[in-house]
Order: structure tokens, then sequence, then C-alpha cells
């Protein structure tokens, strides 16, 4: 099976190198019609003039740049337009993957029929708490049966191609993939200890960013399709707990002379509440329209059944 790799890179210089030398010495002893697209995306240690010295002159690697730093998904999305074949694997620069695993993810893929094939790391892992965590949510929230959504994936480049250009949504591969209907399932890969650099994914602000990522996630992917469900049902809530509230506040006024301005505050929040989420869903209804028209032609493509011409 012919594959691209698609390899985000971040001040990655001293990887360059051996990534390269790896990639062509493994190409060659299969002897696979593989190629290989790098893309610096944004380094400041020279790891663009390291792909120029040790990458060029090669037909099987490509390599780019970005003039600044967009993020893991803007560089496979730079990478796979670059990209001439049906199967592509993100792939990280830093060496901690091995193409073993990629080869054995793509046959199987090939023999499966499968549309994505996930690895799942197998070695010492420094973040394995907030991994497990993570993926845990994951699990949890969208019903799949995946148990690491941030390892090294083999898939369809349609799989990508209809991934949103969020930055960090690359982590979300998975989910937006079973929302599309793909086939998806796992490998077990071994994971390797960094030899040179550092972990971009590092301190508290990241978790943070991930977790409410994936609370946006989950919100698109469950009512893009219907918003006015999510917004129309809180505003019918609020608007019924304003009516019962306004009917208890007339009931003490005329029956009891009894008034009480704090439950008159409530009832027009509650009311009011209940309008502007009414209004959020119309609007909700008009994007999530819009959004389907654009979406729709390149979507359809894919979901086609097979059929004799």
């Amino acid at each position: 099976m012919e594959v691209s790799l698609l390899v985000p890179a971040k001040d990655e210089k001293d990887n360059i190198a051996p990534l390269v030398k790896y990639f062509l010495e493994f190409t060659q002893r299969h002897n696979l019609n593989w190629e290989m697209i790098i893309v610096d995306d944004g380094s400041v240690d020279g790891t663009y003039e390291e792909l120029k010295r040790v990458a060029s002159g090669y037909p099987n690697i490509k390599f780019y740049r970005h003039r600044r730093n967009l993020g893991v998904t803007h560089a496979l999305k730079t990478a796979l337009r670059h990209a001439k074949y049906e199967v592509v694997a993100f792939f990280p620069a830093d060496l901690q993957f091995t193409l073993e695993d990629v080869l054995k993810m793509s046959e199987r893929m090939e023999k499966e029929g499968i549309d994505l094939v996930a690895g799942w790391k197998v070695g010492k892992y420094e973040k394995h708490l907030v991994s497990w965590i993570y993926n845990f949510l994951v699990r949890v929230l969208f019903g799949i049966k995946i148990h690491d959504m941030n390892s090294i994936k083999v898939m369809r480049r349609e799989v990508l191609e209809l991934l949103p250009l969020r930055k960090d949504w690359h982590r979300y591969i998975i989910p937006w993939a079973k929302e599309y209907g793909f086939k998806i399932v796992e490998e077990r890969v071994i994971l390797r200890p960094r030899i040179y650099g550092v972990s971009k994914y590092r301190g508290f602000g990241r978790i943070l960013v991930g977790f409410f990522d994936l609370l946006s996630v989950k919100f698109l992917i469950t009512f893009r399709r219907k918003p006015m469900f999510f917004f129309g049902g809180l505003g019918l809530l609020s608007t019924v707990l304003g009516i019962l509230a306004g009917t208890i506040a007339l009931y003490l006024r005329i029956f009891r002379h009894f008034g009480y301005r704090p439950l008159i505050y409530l009832v027009m929040f509650l009311l009011l509440s209940g309008l502007i989420l009414f209004l959020m869903g119309f609007l909700g209804e008009l994007i999530s329209g819009l959004y389907d028209t654009i979406e729709g032609e390149s979507l359809l493509k894919y979901e086609e059944d097979e059929g004799n011409p």
C-alpha cells in the first residue's frame, strides 16, 4: 500500500537527520513506495534549515514551512494538500513511534477494509494519568471504544479532509471519524522514549485547553445538526419556570396580599432568558443550514453507496 507520512515538526532540529535516515533506510529495506511530507510549524531552532540540509534531493521527501506556529492540525492539513496517496499516516517528528507499526497498521487497513487504524501506545508515558483521564472522558462522551486518541494514526485521506480546521483539533480525529461513519479499529504500537528535544504538550494550561476543546467538540457533534433541540429545550424550560414563578407571584399578591420584589425579578429573568435562548436556537439553525450547504457536496461523495456504473 502506498502511504503518505504527514509529519508536523515544531523545534525538532535534532530529530530531523535521524528521521530522514530512518525513513530512507526503512522504505528501501521493505521496498515501499511511500512518501514523507514534513511541515515545519514555525520553528525557531533552525528546523527548516536542517530540513534543507539533509532532506533536499530525495523525490519521496517533501518539506514545507509555516512562517509562524499554527498548530498540529494546520500542519497536518498543509501536509495533506501536498500528499499524493489516498492513505495517509499521522507520524510525529519526535521518533517516539516506529515505521514498523505504521506498516503493520496500513497492512491491516488494506486487509480488513478499514478507514482509520488508531495506535494504542504501549510503553512508559510521562503523562499517563492525564492521558488516561482524557481518553476515559472521550470514550464516555462520544461512545467510542478506542483506548488512545493521541497516538499515531493511519487513515484514508478523506477522514482528515473532513476534520474541521481548528487549532489542536487533530486530537479529535477519531470522534469526527465516528461522526461521519468511518470504520475505526485500534492497533497496539510501541512508544519509545524521546531522545532529542522536549515535549510540546506540557503545563496545566494545556490540560484546561484540552478539556474545553473536548466540550466544544462534543457540543458541535451532538447539537450542530439540531441546535434548536439544545437551545430551544433550555428556552422552553426557562419559560415554563418563569410562568410558574409568575403564577406564584400573582397568587401571593392577589390572595395573600404579599408582594415579593425579588420574585418578580426572577420571573423577568426566566422569561427573558427563555426568549433569548429561543432566538439563539433560531440563529443556530441558520448557521447550521449554511454549514450543511457548504459541507454537503464534499461529504456526499464519501457517503454514497458503491455500485456498478
